[in-house]
């Protein structure tokens, strides 16, 4: 966190909560200091406020804020306003000269009033956000955010009731108790269709829970704790405001499927491969995302992979350890996508490739040896190899052209080797192919390259 934002802790605490990728959460001392003055902090009809409280704004007001760079020493801007009244004062300096050594110190003057002026407007932010505290922790007290189911289910468990799952869909809730997550034998969770915009924390005290839907909703980020979740085997998250996902998604590794779909995404989590080894479905479309990690290769269970409509700008070149893929969609990718790696004819059991709408031109040469190949969208890109006419027979005509086009750079490579050898070796394979020739047909009575010459068996082999 940028140590100036120090001074202003409740906003830096909210800006984290909102953004957890581009704000870095306040220091300890800090957090305990805001809990003792605002206890209910992590309420998430609170925080849920602050954080919709934020102008749209503060991103570029922060910008420029941090690069105004350290705030002028006091000595030095009262030593810089006393030299100005002096050199106004000196009646001997022509306006010239007075206008010259008085700019030294208006720089420096200048600099404290554009640190002082957005200073104020962080500080009147930092006032307001108190303000919206305050409002929200009355609100609460009447317990019209909470739906009435939530509160019944609560208290059925809290009783000693088994509920193992849980519908709130549909409901137009704000918020989830803190509650909610003392109910440990939870096993599916469907909080779709609301308007959450912040998931508790204590959502991790779910150990049992093996599906979660929570899509639909208007969520910006998820908790860390959501690491926690090691029995999660479902996750739907598609149609929310997420920027990111944490990195703590990769400790999840019970989970099957994920739907990151419709989404604000610009990257995936680095390390997401190295957790996610039981993935089998990946639904990241109708995102930003511009990069696979390297990580995604370690996914060896997944099955179908779908990123279209993003600004991938290409696949990892391990991605041919991706065996078990049988369904791969990269289109509507657009001219970000131009061309793919040679591994990706490594995908034994891909069975459909969806590549339209991209600019790639060329496929790999080795595209023939996805024998188990049945469905090929090359529409809308500026193919040269193959031919879109060859495209648009059939799956089979495109696997047979890139097979004999690899079969021709064979032959070819195989030639310019013969040839280089030659040229190495002096000429020394040529001379000896033409006097064989000219003792074999000694021996059969015939002429040097004669067609027609018989061989005697004998002397080829000894030959």
């Amino acid at each position: 966190m940028d140590h100036d934002l120090e001074i202003f802790p409740l906003l830096s605490y909210v800006l984290h909560h909102s953004d957890p990728a581009s704000h870095a959460p306040p220091s300890q001392a800090i957090q305990q200091s805001l809990a003792n003055r605002y206890p209910l902090l992590t309420n998430p009809h609170v925080i849920s406020s602050l954080i919709e409280s934020i102008p749209s704004t503060i991103t570029q007001t922060l910008y420029v804020f941090s690069s105004l760079g350290p705030r002028p020493d006091p000595s030095a801007v009262s030593v810089a306003r006393s030299k100005i009244v002096a050199i106004r004062e000196n009646d001997s300096l022509s306006p010239e000269d007075a206008a010259k050594e008085e700019e030294v110190y208006s720089t420096v003057v200048k600099l404290e009033e554009v640190h002082e002026g957005y200073e104020k407007l962080l500080r009147d932010l930092e006032e307001e956000l108190s303000r919206v505290y305050g409002s929200a922790v009355e609100s609460l007290n009447g317990g019209d955010e909470v739906n009435e189911k939530v509160l019944a289910v609560i208290k059925e468990a809290e009783v000693g009731g088994v509920v193992e799952r849980i519908d709130l869909s549909d409901r137009q809730l704000k918020l989830i108790p803190d509650a909610l997550g003392k109910i440990v034998g939870l096993v599916s969770l469907d909080l779709s269709r609301n308007d959450l915009k912040l998931l508790p924390d204590t959502i991790s005290g779910l150990e049992k829970l093996e599906e979660l839907d929570l899509s639909s909703n208007s969520l910006r980020s998820l908790p860390d704790s959501i690491g926690l979740l090691l029995n999660l085997r479902i996750l739907n998250v598609t149609g929310n405001k997420l920027t990111s996902l944490p990195e703590s998604i990769a400790q999840c590794r019970s989970l099957v499927e994920l739907d990151a779909s419709f989404n604000n995404l610009t990257s995936l989590p680095a390390n997401i491969g190295y957790g996610l080894l039981n993935l089998e479905r990946l639904s990241i479309q109708l995102n930003r995302i511009g990069f696979f990690p390297n990580s995604i290769c370690e996914m060896r269970s997944l099955r179908y992979l779908d990123a279209h409509m993003n600004q991938i700008h290409g696949l990892p070149v391990a991605i041919g350890r991706l065996t078990n893929v049988e369904v791969m969609n990269l289109s509507s990718n657009f001219s970000d996508l131009t061309e793919l790696p040679d591994t990706i004819s490594d995908l034994a059991n891909l069975r459909e490739l969806d590549l339209s709408n991209n600019q790639i031109r060329v496929l790999p040469d080795s595209f023939f040896r996805l024998e188990k190949l049945e469905k090929l969208n090359l529409d809308q890109n500026p193919l040269e190899f193959p031919p879109q006419k060859i495209v648009n027979q059939s799956v089979e005509s495109v696997r047979e052209f890139m097979r004999k086009r690899w079969e021709e750079m064979v032959e070819e490579e195989q030639l310019r080797s013969v040839i280089e050898a030659e040229k190495q070796q002096g000429g020394a394979t040529g001379w000896l192919s033409w006097g064989s020739s000219i003792v074999t047909s000694l021996f059969s009575g015939g002429t040097p390259h004669s067609g027609a010459a018989k061989k005697d068996s004998f002397l080829d082999q000894q030959l």
